[in-house]
């Protein structure tokens, strides 16, 4: 079964979060771009988690990052 995307919105950080699986220890991460972080499995090397920084900042100046990643995005299963 195919992971479903869970968007969170952390207010008093304005930090976007894109995840398909909980965050976990073992995860490394990379800095896709300017305050931009995936998260990736140690194994796979597959982004599990994305980070955007200053979500709110950046929207309201109308600056949202292009995100260097590919995504195969179809319905989930219920």
């Amino acid at each position: 079964m195919e992971a479903k995307l869970r968007l969170h919105y952390d207010k008093v950080g304005d930090i976007l979060y894109i995840s398909k699986c909980p965050p976990y220890p073992e995860q490394e991460s990379e800095e896709l771009s300017d305050e931009v972080i995936a998260r990736l499995n140690p194994t796979t090397g597959e982004v599990e988690n994305l980070e955007i920084l200053f979500f709110a900042a950046r929207l309201s100046r109308g600056e949202l990052p292009d995100l260097p990643i590919q995504a195969d995005l179809k319905l989930a299963e219920s």
